[in-house]
């Protein structure tokens, strides 16, 4: 039973293309997902497939902190998410003496890696309080 977060912040990337690319590697295996993302076109699946990469060495180190067994290929895409993150906010002069607002986005980025034996059992604890 091993799970594992890695998390990137103030990344620049918009959190709504960097969801587009999420969503890809949800509930996926993590090998898989480093498959998808590393042939995914987008701009934003390069700094998630370093992440997804760290995830699965945190579990690698919790585990053996632990002294518990870890089979890479049993580790998936338990939870992932982005939220939005600080905007910088730039100007552009435009004609007749305007400005021209220019938001640069970043988001926070973060992935939770887990072994099956880990979500069975936090699936049988919260079946446990919704049948009493």
């Amino acid at each position: 039973m091993v799970e594992a977060i890695a998390r990137v912040r103030h990344i620049r990337v918009t959190p709504q293309k960097a969801r587009r690319v999420v969503a890809l590697i949800k509930g996926k295996q993590a090998e898989e997902a480093l498959a998808i993302l590393k042939f995914a076109a987008q701009s934003a699946s390069e700094p998630i497939y370093k992440l997804v990469a760290s995830a699965m060495a945190n579990a690698r180190v919790t585990a053996d902190k632990n002294g518990e067994y870890l089979d890479e290929r049993d580790l998936y895409v338990s939870n992932a998410y982005v939220d939005e993150g600080t905007t910088l906010k730039r100007f552009q002069p435009r004609a007749q003496g305007r400005a021209f607002q220019i938001k640069k986005r970043m988001s926070h980025i973060t992935v939770v890696l887990s072994t099956p034996e880990a979500a069975d059992t936090a699936a049988g604890g919260n079946s446990k309080k919704a049948s009493k």
